[in-house]
Formats: structure tokens, C-alpha cells, sequence
């Protein structure tokens, strides 16, 4: 029998209380405006591209989940030495994965969508390594489901025609990862 740790207690009833209470308007009240303008915006490009409202808001929940997870480990400093090291690569290939982003949205016949999957595919296996001791098989699987819904070929396709339906909200989505970057928060 394990010996009861109050501490652990704690960790694991905010995590399952965050997890029952992920959604876009609760996170408005954990994030900052410009985070939860750039959900709202992944949010409608799920949507638009999907043409599934349910499909999209599983997603950004899913999305939001994951990071009230990551962000109560990180608080409660349940990170090894070697984990922090894997979330200083992640913090890394996710800031190279925004300006890639960014640069590709600003400079037109730029975008490669294979550099896009891949930049995405390595984030999403970062996340994995880091947490992977940490959370259930089902959040990990939540961050698959994130990552690969973002990372389809014809999601990105769709999202970096300039002339798309979905280019407005690349706009706003780069304006806020901008707004990241100049704020040390990415």
C-alpha cells in the first residue's frame, strides 16, 4: 500500500477538476486575452475546415486540458532534472514552430506544409516524453489528438492560402503568436 501524501492528493484533484471543467470559458478565466483570442481562432479554423462544431471544440478542449495539466505539474515541480531539460526543448522547437508559422503566413509561396507537419509532429513527441510518466494514457492520447488534428496536410494546406477562406484567421492567429514572442511568453 502506498503511504497517502496530501501533496500528491492535491495534484491529482486539481488535475481531475481542471479536466472536468476545460472549456473555452473557463480558460478565459486561467489565460491571458491574446492565448484565448488564438484558441478562439484555432477553434474556428477546427470548425471551418471540419465543418464539425463538436469536432472543434473537442480539439481546443483537449488543447486547453493539456496545458492546465502540464502548467499544475510544473507548479507542484513534479518535473526530474531530465524532464526539465525535455520542456526546455519543448519551450524551443515551439518557439521555432510560431516563427516558422509567422514567417510563412508574412512571406507569400513560402509555406511548406511538410515543415509545418514536422516542426508540429516534433513538438507533439516532446510533449509526449516530457509528461508521459506524469499523465494518464487518455491525456496522452489528448495530445495526439491536438498535435495530428493541427498537423493534416490539408488543414495546413487550407489554412495557408492566402487567398482561403481561413486566411483571416492565420492573420489573427500570427498577430497573437507575435504578441507571444514579443512578450517572453513563447
Amino acid at each position: 500500500m502506498e503511504p497517502f501524501n496530501s501533496k500528491d492528493m492535491a495534484m491529482k484533484a486539481q488535475k481531475k477538476i481542471l479536466s472536468q471543467l476545460a472549456s473555452k470559458s473557463v480558460a478565459h478565466m486561467f489565460i491571458d486575452d491574446n492565448s484565448s483570442e488564438i484558441l478562439d481562432e484555432l477553434y474556428r479554423v477546427s470548425k471551418e475546415h471540419s465543418g464539425n462544431r463538436n469536432e472543434a471544440q473537442k480539439v481546443v478542449k483537449n488543447m486547453i486540458k493539456i496545458a492546465m495539466k502540464v502548467g499544475v505539474l510544473f507548479r507542484h515541480e513534479k518535473f526530474s532534472a531530465d524532464e526539465l531539460s525535455v520542456a526546455q526543448n519543448f519551450r524551443k522547437k515551439l518557439h521555432s514552430g510560431a516563427m516558422t508559422a509567422i514567417s510563412f503566413q508574412e512571406v507569400e509561396f513560402t509555406f511548406d506544409k511538410n515543415v509545418m507537419m514536422e516542426l508540429l509532429g516534433e513538438c507533439r513527441d516532446l510533449l509526449l516524453k516530457l509528461v508521459e510518466k506524469h499523465l494518464t494514457p487518455k491525456s496522452l492520447d489528448r495530445i495526439r489528438h491536438v498535435f495530428n488534428h493541427y498537423s493534416d496536410p490539408e488543414l495546413l494546406t487550407h489554412l495557408y492560402d492566402p487567398h482561403g477562406t481561413l486566411s483571416p484567421n492565420l492573420s489573427k492567429i500570427c498577430s497573437g503568436l507575435n504578441r507571444m514572442i514579443e512578450e517572453g511568453k513563447l
